[in-house]
C-alpha cells in the first residue's frame, strides 16, 4: 500500500489539526495513514473520524522520546487508544512537555534572549508547545534569520540536551510499554541517532529483546546509502519495515513534505 506512517498535527507541535491533516494525506496519494504525534494520542479520535470518512485506512500511532541517546524516538502503532500501560505512560509525559516551556523559556534566557511565552503560544494554535514553536516565535520576533538558526544556535545543542537529560523515559520502558498496550513498535529515523555501523546494530539488537517490530527505512532525509543499510539491517534481523514523512506542515518542518512509500503493512493492520 501507499502508505505515510510518521505525521504530526496540531496535538503536538504539527502544523495542521488532524482532520486537516487528513486531508492532506488523501490529496498526497497515501492508502493508510498514521498520525504520531508525540506523546500524546489527543488527536486520534479525529484522525480516525476523518481519515475514515475520506477512504483512509488510518493507524493508530504515537511517538515516544527515549533517554538513552539524542534522537532516540520510538514509533508506536496499532495500539488501542484505551490501553491502560500506554495512558499511564503518556499522562506523565504530558505534564513533562506542558512543564517544558518554562525550561526552554529559562534555556534562553541563559543566552540573553527573551521570548514570550504569549508568542510562543501563538504559534501553537492550542497545541502542546514544543521546540519548533519556539524557533518559530523566535524567526517571527527577528531574534534569528531563519526556524533552522534557531535549532543550531540555541534549542539543539549540546547544553540544550544536556538540560533535557533524564526528563524521558528508556528505549526499554517505550517499546515494552507499546508492547504491553497491544501495539507494534519501530525505530524512528535512524540517521538521527548518530549512531553508525556497528553501534546502530547493537542498539538494534538490545530494542530487539524489548520487543522491537520494525525499522524506519523510508524517511525523507534519509540518502540512498543510508536507506540501504537500514533496510539490510531489518533483513538480517527479521523486522519489518516502515516509512513515513515525519510531517510537520511546511512552516514547522519544511524539508519534510508528505510521503507515499509503497510497503507492505500487513503485518500491522
Amino acid at each position: 500500500m501507499l502508505v505515510d506512517l510518521h505525521t504530526h498535527s496540531t496535538a503536538s507541535d504539527g502544523q495542521y489539526s488532524p482532520s486537516e491533516l487528513a486531508r492532506l494525506v488523501k490529496a498526497r496519494g497515501a492508502e493508510a495513514w498514521a498520525l504520531t504525534d508525540h506523546d500524546t494520542i489527543g488527536g486520534l479520535a479525529e484522525a480516525v473520524r476523518t481519515g475514515e470518512a475520506l477512504g483512509l485506512r488510518v493507524i493508530c500511532g504515537v511517538e515516544l522520546s527515549a533517554d538513552d541517546y539524542l534522537n532516540l524516538h520510538i514509533l508506536g502503532y496499532g495500539f488501542p487508544v484505551d490501553a491502560p500501560p500506554l495512558q499511564k505512560m503518556l499522562q506523565h509525559l504530558q505534564k513533562g512537555r506542558s512543564d517544558r516551556k518554562y525550561r526552554i523559556q529559562n534555556y534562553l534566557r541563559k543566552y540573553g534572549v527573551e521570548v514570550p511565552l504569549e508568542e510562543v503560544e501563538a504559534e501553537a494554535k492550542g497545541g502542546v508547545i514544543g521546540r519548533p514553536h519556539f524557533a518559530q516565535a523566535m524567526a517571527r520576533l527577528g531574534i534569528v534569520a531563519s526556524r533552522r538558526e534557531a535549532f543550531d544556535r540555541y534549542l539543539d545543542t549540546p547544553d540544550f540536551q544536556e538540560m533535557e537529560k533524564g526528563r524521558k523515559p528508556s528505549a526499554q520502558r517505550c517499546v515494552e510499554t507499546i508492547k504491553a498496550a497491544g501495539g507494534k513498535a519501530s525505530l524512528a529515523h535512524p540517521y538521527q541517532i548518530v549512531l553508525g555501523g556497528d553501534r546502530l546494530e547493537d542498539l538494534v539488537e538490545r530494542l530487539i529483546g524489548y520487543g522491537l517490530d520494525a525499522v524506519e527505512c523510508c524517511y525523507p532525509q534519509h540518502t540512498e546509502e543510508q536507506r540501504a543499510e537500514y533496510l539490510s539491517l531489518a533483513r538480517r534481523y527479521g523486522l519489518h519495515v516502515t516509512g513515513g514523512s515525519d510531517f510537520h506542515g511546511e512552516k514547522n518542518k519544511p524539508d519534510n513534505p508528505l510521503a507515499a512509500w509503497e510497503l507492505d503493512i500487513d503485518w500491522l493492520i
